[in-house]
């Protein structure tokens, strides 16, 4: 066997569309191998779809952060285990994660999405108005992603926009290792304070949202509502605003795709392909063994934590042929941008919905629509738990 990599190997990204080298190498050679986390344990790291997969869908790896060992430091400090918090379900496996999911599942219909399609289209439309009064050049991060996917969000949950910026410090200092460790607790806790006064005031003032009808279930007590919609939100927010940034970098740097996607805005499979091409989940996909298992040719024993690089895992060129372009013909079934198995992110579709609005609407609205700065220029917040960019400066 042999000698274990370090976390340190694979963490740093430096390319704005490619995983590490380190990792594409191993999906190749050696998609299941051992890794020394932070903490000292010698546990797995996985960068193969097929093996990405069993992992994710099998109930023997439990998603419990208690008895997990965390593959990623915060400024160079070690993340202790974290017991699961009332309502924060996603730190949970069944039957308690069960419990908490199916309150939201009826958020996300087919019905429901629909109907959001056509909201979102008109608020990508009000912030891409905001835009072209600016002039003829903007950063797209600060005048039209953020504000949208933020817009599309809170409404989603019930937060009024003009409160957002109370709670949008939270992903925003969660997902960003330059941040302090204790200015993302202080964060979560100004977050948490306000999301539970909102909920009082909801149980005032109902509304037709998410929040007021987690309340009106009576099923759960504030704390869990809290921590729920806490989930909600950084989830959602970070990982939307990401893919929407990078997928739009995507396409001006690959001009081709570019010309391809305005002639056919509404494809489904360039947006897929988008997704698994930027896959920008990095590094918090991990898992503990139950008890023993004989995986990829490999025992992991119990008490194991297995990391899952999603990126590498849909760079794989055992299931995706010459994963490393961008092509909108290739069968992109199986891309795991949202994860996989019972944690699969559970607002996917909408995150679908905003991504493709969102590149839509910037193709069609802006003529010659190109970026303002050569590529490496671009500022990537690359040492995060998703990735993506601080800044994307653009002229039309």
């Amino acid at each position: 066997m042999s000698e274990p990599i370090t976390y340190q190997q694979h963490w740093d990204r430096t390319d704005h569309f490619d995983p590490p080298t380190l990792l594409l190498d191993l999906s190749r050679e050696r998609p299941l191998t051992r890794m020394t986390y932070p903490s000292g344990h010698v546990g797995w790291l996985v960068t193969g779809h097929e093996l990405s997969r069993e992992i994710l869908s099998n109930p023997v790896f439990s998603h419990n952060y208690g008895i997990g060992h965390f593959p990623i430091t915060k400024k160079g400090k070690q993340i202790p285990p974290l017991p699961a918090m009332p309502g924060m379900f996603i730190h949970m496996d069944p039957p308690e994660h069960t419990k908490y999911r199916k309150l939201l599942t009826g958020e996300f219909t087919t019905r429901r999405m629909n109907q959001w399609a056509e909201r979102v289209d008109v608020l990508a439309a009000e912030q891409l108005k905001a835009v072209r009064e600016q002039g003829t050049s903007a950063d797209l991060v600060a005048s039209f992603v953020r504000p949208l996917v933020l817009r599309v969000i809170c409404e989603l949950i019930g937060i009024p926009y003009e409160e957002c910026e109370k709670i949008a410090q939270l992903p925003d200092t969660s997902n960003d290792e330059s941040i302090e460790l204790e200015d993302e607790l202080a964060a979560g806790r100004e977050s948490f304070f306000y999301v539970r006064d909102l909920v009082q005031r909801k149980r005032d003032e109902p509304g037709d949202d998410m929040l007021s009808r987690l309340i009106a279930a009576g099923e759960l007590t504030d704390q869990e509502i809290t921590n729920m919609i806490l989930l909600v939100f950084v989830a959602g927010y970070s990982t939307t605003e990401a893919a929407l940034t990078c997928s739009t970098l995507a396409l001006l740097h690959h001009t081709e795709r570019l010309s391809e996607f305005r002639a056919n805005p509404r494809s489904t499979n360039a947006i897929e392909e988008l997704l698994r091409y930027t896959t920008v989940n990095q590094y918090q996909i991990f898992r503990t063994a139950l008890e023993d298992i004989e995986l990829g040719g490999e025992t992991i024993r119990k008490d194991d934590t297995v990391t899952v690089s999603l990126p590498a895992a849909n760079r794989d060129p055992a299931k995706f042929g010459c994963p490393h372009a961008l092509d909108f013909d290739r069968d992109t079934s199986g891309q795991m941008a949202f994860g996989y198995g019972v944690h699969m992110c559970l607002g996917q579709n909408l995150a679908r919905i905003v991504i493709g609005a969102g590149l839509r609407t910037l193709v069609e609205e802006l003529p010659g629509l190109e970026l303002a700065v050569p590529l490496e220029e671009v500022p990537l917040r690359g040492r995060s738990t998703v990735v993506s960019l601080l800044e994307l400066p653009v002229r039309w």
